[in-house]
């Protein structure tokens, strides 16, 4: 018999995101949800993930997503003490901390420079199209900043946030998603991740 796979789904409110159909499911949030709930079918942790850790073991899950949810982690802030922390980086690394070797992240955020990373108030990270880059490689660039994972790109493209959550689609239905996005609705607005940790 083989182990049940699962997923984590940040910032996930009450409907996690499951994307690659994962045996077990589930989510962390900042919010109060009340777990006997009757609809609620995942595992929920509460956690502030800007200040926190993510609140599972090492090496527990197959995949991870974030959906609309690393431009609200600020990329510095001033602790009570005065020290300075990079919340951003530090949430990478526990991305990569709470992933199985060979499990895929799957990211996707609003990106520089379209108007939709800037319009909410509480976008404190703006993602561009080579913030990733970062986190990449055999030496990945933000380790100087404290980061102790290690990511190799799997996929890393300009992507209608439908397309992303509707997984099933066909091929043709997402390519004229994108075209109609891209040429009559003020652009692509979204970065779409997929990375591999090493």
């Amino acid at each position: 018999m083989t182990d049940s796979t699962r997923h984590l789904d940040l910032g996930c409110g009450l409907n996690p995101f499951n994307p690659y159909s994962r045996d077990c499911l589930y989510g962390c949030d900042i919010r109060d949800i009340d777990e006997s709930f009757d609809g609620l079918s995942f595992e929920y942790k509460k956690a502030n993930l800007v200040t926190s850790k993510i609140p599972f073991p090492d090496s527990f899950f197959d995949s991870v997503s974030a959906m609309d949810f690393l431009e609200h982690i600020p990329r510095q802030m001033m602790l009570p003490e005065g020290q300075m922390c990079n919340p951003f980086v530090n949430l990478m690394s526990e991305i990569h901390r709470v992933m199985k070797p060979g499990g895929i992240f799957l990211a996707m955020t609003p990106c520089y420079p379209h108007p939709s990373a800037f319009v909410d108030p509480t976008h404190v990270n703006i993602i561009t199209e080579d913030t990733h880059s970062y986190f990449v490689g055999e030496e990945p660039i933000a380790s100087m900043y404290g980061f102790t994972g290690r990511f190799a790109v799997k996929r890393v493209a300009w992507e209608t946030p439908n397309n992303v959550r509707n997984t099933i689609d066909s091929e043709f239905r997402k390519s004229l998603r994108r075209f109609q996005q891209k040429w009559f609705r003020n652009g692509l607005s979204h970065q779409y991740w997929e990375l591999v940790a090493q």
